[in-house]
């Protein structure tokens, strides 16, 4: 993340165990200024503010703490929201007047054999007061395309009945966005990696709606301020939007990253566990049709970012490639990895940044500033703060 586009980048990454959260800052020649490394719980979250500071969250004695550090790594404010004995911050947001947090069980490292807590979600002011804080009732998965073999189905697989969540985390992708009052937060059993996303009101906390069970996928915030929600997996692979009461209100057959341009264009870049791959860049048509792109070859993929000019920048097949508003390739740059990225940011004077594997990688292109759009918006997309217009 970076704390304005033309100022340091901060990664937030593991430490030599994974009880251990590193923040580093870096210039933009690729210097580190400084690291400051935290007490961790194995997920690292951290979260810019744009005023030139960074909150960070770590256990500390029992406790869920929010730390604020300045550019020069100093500490300049701590906050610590009531948890429970047994859970811990999964992920959280910065909103104007304080915090949203999603909760889940604490790591078996932190907490032992200790309960374990359903999930909540909690809004806080900047003092770390609650208020409002909403459990979360996942109830029993089920999904049609699990299958299990038993004894007295003479070997033929049949749909797995409902069975009770095991280990339960926030969404691998994208877990928690606010869009005006609406809050989408995800949840996932590990196990599965079946996923539900439960829509809430900011101002009061309350349930508006739920998405059943399905295989965790990539989600945004588009021109509507409504929620794109992916899935991917089980033989599922499609992106459905709901408006932020829960309705939906159109589906597309295509999963992947997602832009939303300043002009409202929402493209995708398909992601399928498939090789040899089928998936193409795409366009999301309001009428929820698809206007094909590029074919993508490849598989990993780092999630990408528009600029002004609605060229989508993003990383796969070892290359940084962008597509224009036109739906014209142009190779950036080759960058061999191996699978494990962050997402792409687009910085001053057309900088791209990413990681591959350990390595920050920092590319001089033409492409135009950030856009102005809702998704990547600009506290997700360079602050790392998934909110956009939130009240």
């Amino acid at each position: 993340m970076a704390d304005d586009p033309a100022g340091l980048l901060f990664a937030v990454s593991y430490g030599s165990n994974p009880l251990e959260t590193v923040l580093t800052a870096v210039d933009r020649t690729g210097r580190v200024e400084w690291q400051r490394s935290f007490a961790g719980t194995g997920h690292p979250w951290a979260r810019a503010t744009g005023r030139g500071t960074v909150w960070v969250s770590r256990p500390e004695a029992g406790w869920s703490v929010l730390e604020e550090v300045d550019a020069n790594g100093r500490t300049v404010n701590s906050v610590v929201p009531p948890s429970r004995p047994g859970e811990d911050i999964g992920t959280f947001a910065l909103v104007p007047d304080g915090f949203c947090i999603l909760w889940t069980a604490a790591s078996r490292l932190l907490c032992g054999n200790g309960p374990r807590r359903e999930p909540r979600v909690s809004r806080h002011r900047e003092d770390g007061t609650p208020v409002w804080s909403t459990p979360i009732h996942l109830g029993d998965l089920s999904y049609p395309g699990i299958g299990e073999v038993t004894e007295g189905s003479g070997r033929q697989v049949r749909q797995k009945p409902a069975w009770t969540p095991g280990e339960v985390t926030v969404a691998y992708n994208e877990p928690l966005m606010i869009s005006g009052s609406s809050v989408a937060a995800s949840f996932m059993d590990r196990g599965s990696g079946l996923a539900r996303t439960f829509l809430l009101d900011l101002r009061t906390g309350k349930i508006s709606a739920a998405t059943p069970w399905a295989p965790d996928g990539h989600k945004a915030i588009d021109r509507d301020r409504c929620f794109l929600i992916g899935v991917q997996g089980y033989g599922a692979f499609e992106t459905a939007r709901l408006t932020p009461e829960g309705r939906r209100v159109a589906d597309w057959p295509s999963h992947g990253a997602l832009t939303v341009g300043t002009d409202g264009a929402t493209s995708i870049v398909e992601m399928e566990n498939r090789l040899p791959s089928r998936s193409k860049f795409r366009r999301l048509e309001p009428d929820g049709t698809l206007t094909s792109g590029p074919d993508l070859p490849g598989y990993y993929t780092a999630p990408a970012a528009v600029d002004r000019e609605g060229t989508t920048v993003y990383w796969r097949n070892d290359q940084l490639t962008a597509v224009d508003a036109d739906l014209n390739v142009h190779r950036l740059a080759k960058l061999p990895g191996t699978g494990i990225t962050s997402r792409v940011l687009i910085l001053a004077h057309g900088m791209v940044a990413l990681t591959l594997d350990k390595e920050l990688h920092l590319v001089r292109t033409p492409l135009a500033p950030l856009a102005a759009g809702t998704w990547p918006c600009a506290d997700h997309n360079i602050q790392g703060n998934p909110v956009a217009r939130a009240v």
